[in-house]
């Protein structure tokens, strides 16, 4: 699915700035479904799926930061936080929640346009939502539920970021992981270096040579991709 076809959710207390958001991301190709507060986005989304959510963060009742950490229990549909906070500490917060990017209000809807066409250019084309409770490799075992490692009869000591790391790796065979995205997986708001370093230690612990990958490989330019066998 191209760029500008996605099925966007606007949550704003708002109305005007509601109405100009649906207004601007219809003009500019995207579907659009607004909601006034949580309650009545949460009720829209059990009947329709939405690719991403621009959702502001100060709402009566229940706030949008609170929807998000609640969506972030089992849901990994891409935020963008709008708020009129414009602090670190409060963008560091956003991002702690589990938002992917995080806009200050006034903003130029350019901008805001920018921001999602960036968040979709990060979400993999075809992520499989796949139920597994555990994944062989070689000679290795991965239980998705523990996250714990073995080779064998022996553990692999992993890094909680490193079972997370793998976890997406083995219930994704064949998808290319940019490091942009992986980043706001693992490490929301650091630098993509730290995902090359976390891919790295992960490597030494299911690689017999981590400098030729035969699981977890480089696409040049790209990211990362992880096969199997």
């Amino acid at each position: 699915m191209s760029l500008g076809s996605e099925h966007i959710l606007v949550v704003d207390d708002d109305d005007r700035l509601r109405d100009l958001l649906k207004i601007y991301l219809n003009d500019n190709s995207f579907r659009v479904t607004t909601a006034d507060n949580v309650e009545v986005a949460r009720a829209k989304m059990k009947n329709i799926e939405f690719d991403l959510i621009v959702l502001d963060r100060m709402m009566p009742r229940e706030s949008g930061s609170d929807f998000a950490i609640s969506l972030r229990r089992n849901n990994n549909i891409p935020i963008l936080m709008l708020t009129a906070m414009a602090e670190t500490v409060d963008r560091i917060h956003g991002l702690e929640v589990g938002v992917d990017d995080y806009l200050i209000k006034p903003f130029e809807p350019r901008e805001l346009l920018l921001r999602i066409n960036s968040i979709l250019r990060r979400v993999p084309d075809a992520v499989p939502d796949i139920i597994v409770t555990q994944a062989r490799f070689g000679e290795y075992l991965f239980d998705l539920r523990r996250e714990e490692l073995s080779h064998g009869e022996n553990k692999v000591n992993l890094t909680s970021t490193e079972a997370k790391l793998l976890a997406i790796f083995v219930k994704n065979p064949g998808t290319i992981f940019s490091r942009e995205y992986l980043m706001d997986l693992v490490a929301p708001g650091g630098a993509e270096r730290t995902v090359d370093v976390q891919v790295n230690r992960l490597r030494q612990k299911i690689e017999a040579n981590a400098k030729l990958s035969r699981y977890l490989q480089t696409v040049r330019g790209k990211g990362y991709i992880f096969w199997p066998d």
